[in-house]
Formats: structure tokens, C-alpha cells, sequence
């Protein structure tokens, strides 16, 4: 997309490999080596249910994004098909709401690279670790590209290296080859009360948790109109990080389950490295204290490139202030990142007053409503749009999403029916108190700027 008036556009620097790690960098953050200790708490082994339905959510929304993304491979992304195939209010509600979603999130993220950072050097204070963070984010947001998608291509490789590391080291365990517990088979798994100890339902009672790990996927389409042959690089990082999303998530979570005792998990510290403690495997807790950090940076790294793609995008399409457009020589919307990072500041210096667990939960909550109402939309997107074509054009689609409609139905249902159980879970319901006026208030702002405008026309 071209900004008004100077000729500027953004670049089209990332490659295929990019854009995988990109998807995969948002997703596995250190909610995920942090949070995951809070959904297996709360529905035990069972809580490989709820990761295998997230990750069946996953591809539902990927397949969706992705066609649209091939067909229409823009910057505006999900926001652009928001407003052309729902309507132009819901867009703004949708962009404006995610955008608040990750400027919250961005900071816990920094923060916890902060903690980690004052554990491996107490002298230094995490809250000059964080803002060295986010200055460091800042600058390479602000750069090229090329040089974004670079860094995030190794952090995330670390991430994926250490979860499998730990897949090696559970299977050891669980065969008894290492912390000289013997083979478990099931003595772990189906001890504290079995399988489900408190029941089914709580599966899906967690899933606004596991829908907060599984976010970042969508960054893919914000990246479409940076990436090298969107036609070629889109539908294979679809397949392949769907893949790797139920590969990396699924399996270290069942083995994780059955290696370690599904009572013991909090959000205290890194539920795998807890894990391999247990057997006498400390110095995996130093490692996963480094890997969370990555996470940490990565997470950052990627949530602020897609927040402030949204904002340039909400600003393209007239429901933010121009200004907000603009493009730096690099093809960067650098007021949109100053202000994104400047409000992620401010949410490093409010974190400094409150860090309690609960805070974090529901910061990790209010993303989840907020991210879902995101990925409900691509899906709703896709419906509509696959819906105005005739047989001729869906053939003539470079790709599709298979099984229509059932495929797209999914998506949009299971993740209307999270949200709705979210509403009966006490600790959780803090985030409809601020998720829905976040997503009402920029919709109910639009239509009356449009009825202003309607009027002075009309006069």
C-alpha cells in the first residue's frame, strides 16, 4: 500500500523463511513457556484437549487468511477485509482493539525479559533491562524490513531448538533413561486425580488462554504486502506453520503432562523448566530462564511490527489520523511506531507499580478476548468474500481454503462459544469488562464521525 501523496510504499523485504518465523515468533512467546503453567493448573493432563483445539482453531483461521491474503495481498490485512467484506465500523472496532491488545501485551513481554535479565545480574534493575528492550525493539522496528525479519528468524530458531530439547530430555525421562525415576507409562499422567481431574468443561473454560498462546499467526497477513511472491510464500507458510504450531505445542504439552505433575504447575516460573528440575535437570532451568527471555524479545519484536502495521493500516483507511500513514525512506510507518512504543513504555513503568499474578492473567486475558474478536473476523472475512464469488472465480482463486464452509464455520463458532464461556469463569470475566468497550467504543466514535461528515455534506 502507497502512501498518500509522497510515493513512498512499504518493502517487500521478507522471504519465505521470514515470514514463517514471523508467524512463529508472535506465537511462541514467553506467555506460552509461562502461561501454559496456568491452563494445566487449571484442567490438568486434559489440557492437551484444549492445545488440539486450538490448534484446529490455528489452521481454520490460517486457511481463511490465507486465501484472502493470496487473493488480495495488502498491507491492511484482516483490517482491510474487515471493512470491504463486513463492515467499515466493525473494521475500525477490530483494528483499534487489537492494536490496544498488543501495546498491552508488548510490555508484559518486556518486563519479564527484565525479570529474567535482573536474575543473571542483580545489580541492574529489571526495569533499565526493559527499557533497554524496548529500545532496541524500537530501532530495529524502525529499520528496514530485511533487518526485522533477520532477527526474528534466529530468535525464533531458539525457541524451537529449546522446545525440542525438551521433547528429547521428557522422552528420556518418561523411558527412565535420565532422573532415575524408572519408565512412568501412566503413573504421572493419571495420578491427582486422573485424566480430568475437575471435569471437561474446564477445557474449554481455558480456552482464552490458549487462544492468547496460539496469537501471532495472524501477523502473516499484516507482513503480506512485505513479503517476496505473496502468492508462493503465503500458502506454504499456512501449511508449514500450522504444522509446526500442533507439532510444537501439542506434543511438549502432552509429554510435559506425563512427565510432570499437573497439580505442581503455577505461573511462578517456566513449567518446563520446573519439570526438568524435578528429575535433577537444574541446569535446564538456566537454559529455559535464557529461552524465555528470546521468547520475551521475540514476542516483543513481532507484536509491535503487527500492532503498528494495524495502526498504519487504520490510519490508510481514514479511521485514525493520517499522520499515523506516513512512511519513513525505509518504507516504515515510523509514527506509528513511535506511538506504539511510546504507549508500551508507558505500560513498562505502570507494570513497575503492580506485578502481581493476577495482573498478568488478566493482561493475558483481555488479549485473548481481544485476539479472538480478531481471528473471528479474518474467518468472517473469508465467509463473505468466498461467498460474493461466482464458480468461475472461486476456480480461478491461486488457493483456497478447503471444506468450505465447515472449515470457516469452525473457526468462527468454537472460538464465539471460548468467549462466551469466559463469561463464567470469575478470574477470566475481568477481560469482557474491558475487552467489549475496547472493541464498542472506536465503532460507536466511527459511526458518529460518519453521521458529522454526512451532515456537513448533505449542508
Amino acid at each position: 500500500m502507497e502512501e498518500l501523496g509522497t510515493g513512498r510504499q512499504l518493502q517487500r523485504g521478507l522471504k519465505n523463511r521470514h515470514l514463517q518465523m514471523i508467524a512463529l515468533g508472535g506465537i511462541i512467546g514467553s506467555g506460552y513457556f509461562l502461561g501454559s503453567g496456568y491452563v494445566i493448573g487449571k484442567a490438568g493432563p486434559a489440557s492437551v484437549l484444549a492445545y488440539l483445539l486450538g490448534g484446529l482453531i490455528v489452521y481454520a483461521v490460517m486457511v481463511c487468511l490465507g486465501e484472502l491474503a493470496v487473493a488480495r495481498p495488502i498491507s491492511g490485512s484482516f483490517i482491510s477485509y474487515t471493512r470491504d467484506y463486513i463492515s467499515p465500523a466493525w473494521a475500525c472496532g477490530v483494528g483499534w482493539c487489537y492494536w490496544l491488545t498488543w501495546v498491552t501485551y508488548v510490555p508484559s513481554e518486556m518486563i519479564a525479559a527484565g525479570i529474567i535479565m535482573n536474575g543473571f545480574f542483580p545489580t541492574v534493575s529489571a526495569m533499565w533491562w526493559a527499557v533497554l528492550f524496548g529500545l532496541a525493539i524500537t530501532v530495529i522496528n524502525l529499520s528496514r524490513v530485511s533487518l526485522f525479519g533477520e532477527l526474528e528468524f534466529w530468535l525464533a530458531l531458539i525457541k524451537i531448538a529449546a522446545l525440542i530439547m525438551f521433547c528429547g530430555l521428557a522422552i528420556m525421562i518418561f523411558f527412565g533413561a535420565l532422573g532415575g525415576g524408572g519408565f512412568l507409562g501412566t503413573s504421572v499422567l493419571l495420578s491427582s486425580g486422573g485424566f480430568a481431574p475437575d471435569g471437561y468443561w474446564v477445557v474449554l473454560l481455558t480456552m482464552v488462554i490458549i487462544l492468547v498462546n496460539f496469537q501471532g499467526s495472524e501477523i502473516i497477513g499484516l507482513a503480506a504486502a512485505e513479503s517476496q511472491e505473496p502468492a508462493k510464500t503465503i500458502p506454504a507458510t499456512v501449511r508449514q506453520v500450522t504444522v509446526r504450531i500442533i507439532a510444537l505445542y501439542i506434543i511438549p504439552m502432552l509429554l510435559l503432562v506425563t512427565i510432570f505433575p499437573w497439580d505442581k504447575a503455577s505461573l511462578e516460573n517456566s513449567v518446563f523448566a520446573a519439570a526438568l528440575s524435578s528429575y535433577g535437570l537444574e541446569w535446564a532451568g538456566a537454559i529455559f530462564s535464557f529461552v524465555v527471555l528470546t521468547a520475551a524479545i521475540s514476542c516483543s519484536n513481532s507484536g509491535l511490527y503487527g500492532c503498528t502495521r494495524a495502526m498504519y493500516a487504520l490510519a490508510q483507511e481514514g479511521m485514525a489520523p493520517a499522520w499515523l500513514g506516513r512512511l519513513n525512506r525505509q518504507g516504515v510507518p515510523q509514527n506509528a511506531t513511535a506511538l506504539s512504543i511510546g504507549v508500551c513504555w508507558l505500560g513498562v513503568v505502570l507494570y513497575t507499580f503492580d506485578q502481581q499474578q493476577s495482573i498478568y492473567t488478566y493482561l493475558l486475558a483481555l488479549s485473548g478476548f481481544t485476539g479472538a474478536i480478531a481471528w473471528i473476523s479474518i474467518c468472517w472475512s473469508q465467509y463473505n468474500f468466498r461467498k460474493q464469488l461466482s464458480p468461475d472465480e472461486v476456480k480461478a482463486l491461486k488457493y483456497k481454503a478447503p471444506l468450505f464452509p465447515y472449515v470457516t464455520q469452525l473457526g468462527i463458532w468454537v472460538q464465539i462459544a471460548c468467549l462466551v464461556f469466559v463469561a463464567f469463569t470469575e478470574e477470566l470475566r475481568i477481560s469482557l469488562y474491558f475487552g467489549v468497550p475496547l472493541l464498542i467504543l472506536p465503532i460507536v466514535i466511527y459511526r458518529w464521525s460518519a453521521m458529522r461528515k454526512q451532515q456537513v455534506t448533505d449542508h
